[in-house]
């Protein structure tokens, strides 16, 4: 095998590769994405917001129910 084949070979091989990966890439970042503020934000933010409520309301409100 020449020195030209050799190479030739190599550059199919990882143009090969590069395009499966491409294709049949597991990684789906639409998966992954952020869907709101986390507790963190919420615990910084709404203490500020409501500070008249007492914390049953606020515990009632956070289940979901209505005070």
């Amino acid at each position: 095998m020449t020195q030209s084949a050799g190479a030739s070979q190599t550059a199919v091989s990882a143009t090969w590769q590069a395009l499966s990966k491409a294709l049949f890439d597991p990684y789906r970042p639409e998966l992954h994405y952020m869907r709101g503020p986390g507790p963190k934000w919420h615990e910084k933010h709404d203490a500020a917001e409501a500070p008249t409520r007492s914390p049953a309301v606020n515990r009632a409100l956070m289940a979901g129910l209505r005070p």
